[in-house]
């Protein structure tokens, strides 16, 4: 640890936030971790975790029974301040920086001369300078950075706070490693706040640290997830065609990725996760006459749950009584992550049919989200699933479909959008 950096304060402890917390803190700095969920502190502060990623348990109990991570739902004085806070988009796709806002200001009354704030949160370009603002808003007694090229340099004796934008970039079940070997681009407001975040950073990351403006990392991290949304467009449309033309898709995309220069992704029921299917329409947003097939892939995309929905209620229409079995809820495998689902908006849609009797199967949750839950949806184990459905549809490759017994779908109307079965 070098110094300066003794004490952190992470605002926010979701899925960045706690693993990030929980990490430092077992590298030896006093980490004050903050949610505004008086239930999430509870559990983090009996040593427990409210999320599912590996080791993250063992990581969290450390660090709470040694004393350096504490759980809040207040900040309080810190040398280094990280928000990884949640920036949803509104129904209109433009970006909702509001826990940002929200974040900052709780911190401003904290702040003081040669502190560090950095925002790890995904956010449109520009957000690092608001954070700026409103932190000069709240104390103007404050001298904060002023945004420059990158080719400037502004000495700490100039601006007493060091303000800059670190995107996360890490895979849900491999965050823990990838926090530390993965590279990070820092965007600094100015200069001097880009090397003062990249000190604090060689604390813990192995992987290569490189400096930019704030505005460059923010659009970088867009870019990263919006050119994976428009490669898993390309297979999503792909799919539609197949299914129009009588073509095995799975079969297609292995025979076209046999070409030395070709990498086609693999389609499914749509996208989830909080940045793949919110990242991009920031991009839309800042920039909406020129993010022509940005908007495209993320329509495609958006378009593809619904086109699930009509193939499984077309599929029930066979039976006097059905029953449906929708296998997993979760954005993607193997995770306990339902935000922006296509899965869970799959579901809804067949439940507010009134179609069909609705069965989820989800290994990695204990209930259902309320909405579900209201309709009438019933999360039941893949047995009994599997015994009473006339539809399977498997929404999610996660490692324990995989050995369903194929004998048993045979009896079934099934319908594979991961291609697990195939």
């Amino acid at each position: 640890m070098k110094p300066g950096f003794e004490r952190v304060c992470v605002m926010g402890l979701g899925y960045i936030g706690l693993p990030t917390a929980s990490l430092i803190a077992n590298r030896g700095f006093h980490v004050r971790g903050v949610d505004v969920n008086r239930e999430t502190v509870e559990t983090i502060n009996r040593g427990g975790v409210h999320i599912v990623e590996p080791d993250l348990d063992i990581l969290v109990r450390s660090a709470v029974g040694s004393g350096q991570l504490v759980a809040d739902t207040e900040p309080a004085p810190a040398d280094v301040f990280i928000i990884a806070v949640p920036t949803p988009i509104c129904p209109s796709h433009g970006p909702d920086l509001t826990y940002v806002e929200q974040a900052t200001r709780a911190i401003a009354s904290h702040v003081a001369p040669g502190n560090l704030v950095i925002l790890e949160s995904t956010s449109p370009v520009g957000t690092t300078e608001k954070v700026a603002a409103w932190l000069s808003e709240e104390r103007p007694d404050l001298r904060t950075p002023v945004a420059t090229d990158g080719a400037s340099d502004t000495t700490p004796r100039e601006a007493q706070v060091f303000i800059a934008h670190c995107p996360e970039r890490v895979l849900p079940g491999q965050i823990l490693r990838e926090l530390v070997d993965n590279d990070r681009v820092i965007g600094g407001i100015d200069r001097a706040s880009a090397e003062r975040a990249r000190e604090f950073y060689e604390c813990f990351v192995s992987g290569e640290i490189v400096l930019t403006t704030a505005r460059t990392a923010e659009l970088c991290k867009l870019t990263e997830n919006a050119s994976r949304d428009v490669g898993i467009a390309f297979a999503n449309e792909l799919s539609l065609i197949c299914e129009k033309l009588g073509v095995n898709v799975w079969e297609l995309i292995g025979l076209a990725n046999r070409h030395p220069r070709v990498n086609i992704l693999r389609p499914g029921p749509g996208v989830g996760g909080h940045c793949i299917a919110v990242d991009p329409w920031f991009i839309v947003d800042s920039a909406p006459e020129e993010a022509r097939l940005i908007r495209t892939a993320r329509e495609v995309n958006d378009g593809k749950p619904h086109h699930v929905v009509r193939s499984i209620v077309a599929a029930a229409a066979r039976f006097r009584d059905p029953v449906i079995a929708c296998l997993g809820l979760a954005f993607k495998a193997n995770v306990d992550d339902l935000r922006e689902s296509p899965a869970v908006e799959i579901v809804k849609e067949l439940a507010e049919r009134h179609a069909a009797r609705v069965l989820v199967v989800e290994p990695h949750i204990r209930k259902l989200p309320a909405p579900l839950s209201a309709l009438g949806v019933e999360l039941v184990p893949l047995g009994a699933a599997l015994e009473q459905a006339d539809v399977v549809a498997l929404l999610v490759d996660h490692r324990v479909f995989a050995s369903v017994d194929k004998e048993v779908l045979l009896r079934k109307v099934v319908i594979d959008t991961r291609g697990l079965w195939q």
